[in-house]
């Protein structure tokens, strides 16, 4: 079933999604400092590249080169074992697809093809990528040494991205503050350029007295995390933009936390309650298989905050952790290891297939191609037309 064509959308989901006009304010400290590299960068691109596509790329780009780490260090403490190139290939791989990400959209409309399809499929590739940089950060610092810190500092950069999107849900707008994701990007880009220099002990470095270097990435975390709550907070007191300050949907603006929960809850009690040790044994796969179910039910967000529809709270990856809980239930029947594995393989391909289906969808409804676009070659006197 999960390869068959499925449509994700009903028509009035579909009917909304094309009406949908993006809207968003950005108090961004640095992005005025990079337009001129984005404007310059646009320009460098023939006019039939599809923005989308510009997109995908940028996203396997950085998949690639945070999974190249992963591969390397997968229990994200071993300071010997990753060379130093897979540092400094995660900085270029995110940098690409940063800067890819920051002009897909120039390119929709230097072309004329802008369309929330473009929009949803750009948010919908950050998603996936936000969890491929926290991984790839925390390898780079070496937290798997500190398994509980790196779960809160995984599930906290989860959280945050999930409340920007929660908070577009409510007033219809989305918000970037000072600090906010291209700030964050290009910390990162710093600490893997840093890591790759230096190697990954200068994490351990010993600052202000007791203080070791890794401490400042807790704490601009938490700067940030804190600019972002507040902003959330500030949202939820002033109620939403729809019928008594509901969503956009004329929904509560509280029952969005629900699928968050369904993620993080079971991901804490599985962790807490294997035998095994699993995700102690294992950090980077057992992150990266929540952190796939992570980018779905935030996918449905953005589509729900899109469509101006309800969001739907159950959702078909959650069988990926139910054979981890039952499994555990039955003393562990089979080896922890392979169902985890399992139950990742099972979570990215419903990612692919939801994914896949809601922009098919999309493009039916639009009559429109998501990687290719409408081009005419110019006219030139040497083939006589």
């Amino acid at each position: 079933m999960i390869f068959q064509r499925h449509k994700i959308l009903n028509s009035s989901q579909l009917r909304k999604l094309a009406d949908h006009k993006y809207a968003v304010t950005s108090s961004s400290l640095i992005e005025p400092y990079l337009q001129p590299y984005w404007n310059w960068l646009v320009l460098k691109l023939p006019l039939w590249i599809a923005p989308n596509l510009i997109t995908i790329i940028g996203l396997l780009i950085n998949i690639l080169t945070s999974l190249a780490l992963i591969y390397y260090n997968p229990d994200g403490k071993d300071t010997n074992l990753p060379p130093r190139w897979t540092y400094l290939l995660c900085a270029f791989g995110l940098f690409a697809y940063q800067s890819l990400d920051a002009i897909d959209g120039k390119q929709a409309r230097r072309t004329g093809t802008s369309s929330p399809l473009g929009e949803l499929f750009d948010h919908g590739c950050d998603s996936i990528s936000t969890v491929f940089i926290t991984l790839s950060t925390c390898s780079a610092i070496q937290y798997g040494s500190f398994p509980k810190i790196m779960f809160i500092e995984v599930f906290a950069v989860f959280a945050l991205f999930y409340c920007s999107h929660w908070q577009a849900y409510i007033s219809g707008t989305l918000h970037f503050g000072k600090i906010d994701v291209t700030e964050a990007h290009y910390s990162v880009i710093s600490v893997h350029i840093m890591t790759f220099i230096f190697g990954p002990k200068i994490w351990s470095i010993k600052i202000f007295g007791q203080i070791e270097l890794w401490y400042l990435i807790i704490a601009m975390t938490v700067l940030t995390g804190s600019l972002v709550i507040s902003d959330f907070l500030a949202t939820i007191r002033r109620g939403g933009s729809g019928k008594n300050g509901s969503t956009v949907a004329g929904t509560s603006i509280i029952a969005p936390i629900l699928p968050f929960l369904f993620v993080i809850v079971p991901s804490y009690i599985i962790a807490v309650k294997s035998k095994s040790g699993i995700y102690d044994s294992h950090p980077m796969l057992y992150l990266m298989t929540f952190g796939i179910l992570f980018a779905k039910i935030t996918n449905k967000l953005v589509i729900a905050h899109l469509s101006k529809s309800e969001m739907d709270y159950l959702d078909s990856g959650m069988w990926g952790p139910f054979i981890l809980f039952l499994n555990q239930y039955f003393n562990e029947f089979i080896p922890e290891y392979h169902l985890v594995w399992i139950a990742f393989i099972w979570c990215t391909l419903d990612l692919v297939w939801y994914c896949s289906n809601v922009c098919l969808d999309m493009c039916e409804y639009m009559n429109i191609k998501l990687f290719t676009i409408p081009y005419n070659p110019p006219k030139t006197a040497a083939n006589g037309k």
